[in-house]
């Protein structure tokens, strides 16, 4: 483990191989394995287990209960909400090993996972995307999207801020908080 400044809750558990940004805690019963790399300031909560590979971010924010397995990576500012998980095998079977077939899954910078949402391997979160409490994402996400369901689907868009966003016939629309202005283009959301 590298020496930076951080907390950790006596009954953590971070292996020898993790690595710990500065200013990052770690609270009650959390496992943080061996190549695992977390940003600064990270928050990770009670119960957490942060699998070998894993790299978080700065300022990722893990709530109670969530496992975050190897394949996995996020971005700066990311939201996991409590008891979410990834999954990073497409066909587990206990009796069959498949280690090597480990599916990856980005979350981009900013995005937010709800309150037990799966997310299951192979598929990337984009960019300030936010996805709903119990979804279950099977495909890909794009950056900005609101995603909610079993299997997910998108029902709108979400700001920076974390706003639905309402679109007018041009395309644009505001963020009703931040007065950030956005613009749905082919498919598409981007800040104008």
């Amino acid at each position: 483990m590298e020496a930076a400044e951080f907390f950790a809750h006596p009954t953590a558990v971070i292996d020898a191989g993790a690595v710990i940004g500065s200013g990052s805690k770690i609270w009650h019963f959390t496992h943080v394995m061996p190549g695992a790399v977390l940003g600064e300031g990270c928050n990770l909560g009670q119960n957490v287990v942060v699998s070998p590979g894993v790299r978080l971010g700065r300022n990722v924010k893990v709530q109670n209960n969530v496992s975050i397995y190897t394949g996995v990576t996020c971005d700066d500012d990311v939201f996991l909400g409590p008891s979410c998980v990834f999954t990073n095998v497409t066909n587990p079977r206990s009796a069959v090993n498949r280690r090597d077939q480990y599916a990856t899954t980005h979350v981009g910078r900013g995005a937010s996972i709800g309150a037990n949402a799966t997310i299951v391997c192979g598929h990337d979160i984009g960019a300030f995307a936010f996805i709903g409490a119990g979804a279950v994402v099977t495909k890909n996400v794009p950056a900005y999207a609101l995603v909610v369901g079993n299997p997910s689907r998108q029902i709108g868009w979400m700001s920076e801020f974390g706003h639905r966003l309402e679109f007018d016939n041009q395309g644009r629309a505001t963020c009703p908080e931040s007065g950030e202005h956005y613009v749905l283009s082919d498919g598409y959301v981007h800040k104008s």
